[in-house]
């Protein structure tokens, strides 16, 4: 029992000095320290960290959705004309 306490303690400490190196630590403690000082907290804490951090919020996230998917859409459209150009050109030689 004492043993596999000591193994979890050295993976939890070998995962923190890892989130530190890489600088996770630091980046989150400046967001959360952000959402702090707010004088008027946003309505969405979760909304204000993914921001701050850099990623999409749940609007802008719909909307590159749509996007992927009207690029998509026509990203296909092209690739039959493609093929049928290629077609018609092979059947004319």
């Amino acid at each position: 029992m004492m043993r596999y306490k000591e193994e979890k303690e050295a993976k939890n400490e070998t995962f923190r000095k890892y989130l530190e190196s890489s600088g996770v630590l630091d980046a989150l403690t400046k967001v959360l320290v952000a959402l702090y000082e707010q004088n008027e907290k946003p309505s969405s804490a979760l909304e204000f960290v993914q921001q701050k951090l850099g990623g999409p919020t749940a609007s802008e996230y719909e909307k590159l959705q749509t996007e992927l998917s009207d690029l998509l859409a026509k990203y296909n459209e092209l690739l039959g004309k493609h093929e049928e150009t290629c077609k018609e050109v092979l059947a004319q030689k």
